[in-house]
């Protein structure tokens, strides 16, 4: 593997560089990572370097020191996904890996539908017009895939419109949530829209969501939020999996 490429002024980035290779799948857990002193001689710098650079992987969980014997991969459970640079590197790195694709995937299912319900209960008429100019952004950029630029505008909205259903619960936990799950939201987004076959039937379920919320049906609401991200696991051929919360409570639809 090579480094990536930085601006002159900077040092490489040992840190991201392996952080990129973490999350892209290249190194699994339980796998070692190169040696400092390899890492050194590859990146050319002093070994103070490397290791601070490493610390900032074990500081949020991804690798752990293992004297005398290097630096391994810890198991996903440990990672504390919700730092900031976490959920940086994951935006940037992770499209790759399926497994942390559906734990992402496997976490909203658990837990949008719930959001989507209780903004059902609680949304005021500012909600509504953020969730809807968001669906309005999102219908307008449904067609408009001719760069890169386009696609990043329909998934912005996209986005959007999932942020302003978790601010229409009036929840402040919720909503700060909302923030820190932007980016691990937006990697599903991202991919799910350049690969689902139907985008329409992906717009016409965000519809049933915003429709149910400005209808005040909760139940319904829950369903409509579920079927969004059922949709999002087709388009990306991932299993959503057998334990959706509110199977007891005779709402989850997957069967």
């Amino acid at each position: 593997m090579k480094a990536r490429s930085l601006k002159a002024s900077q040092r490489p980035s040992v840190a991201d560089f392996l952080a990129e290779a973490i999350f892209s799948g290249r190194y699994q857990p339980g796998d070692f990572v190169p040696k400092e002193i390899d890492l050194c001689e590859q990146f050319a710098i002093n070994r103070s370097a490397v290791r601070s650079d490493l610390r900032q992987l074990v500081d949020v969980g991804i690798i752990e020191r293992i004297s005398g014997h290097g630096s391994k991969v810890r198991d996903y459970e440990a990672w504390n996904i919700l730092d900031p640079a976490v959920t940086e590197w994951m935006t940037r790195y992770a499209s790759p890996n399926p497994r942390i694709q559906r734990e992402i995937l496997a976490f909203r299912l658990d837990v949008e539908p719930y959001v989507a319900m209780t903004a059902a209960r609680r949304a005021k008429a500012r909600d509504l017009v953020a969730i809807e100019e968001a669906f309005e952004g999102m219908g307008q950029n449904l067609h408009k895939a001719s760069s890169p630029e386009d696609r990043r505008l329909h998934s912005d909205y996209d986005v959007a419109f999932h942020i302003a259903i978790y601010k229409a619960t009036h929840n402040i936990v919720w909503a700060q949530l909302s923030h820190i799950l932007r980016p691990s939201i937006y990697l599903l987004i991202e991919m799910s829209n350049v690969s689902t076959a139907n985008p329409e039937e992906s717009l016409e379920r965000h519809r049933q969501v915003m429709e149910c919320i400005r209808a005040r049906q909760p139940r319904d609401a829950f369903l409509a939020a579920q079927a969004v991200l059922e949709g999002t696991a087709q388009a990306l051929g991932i299993e959503p999996g057998k334990n959706i919360l509110g199977r007891d409570l005779g709402l989850a639809t997957t069967q």
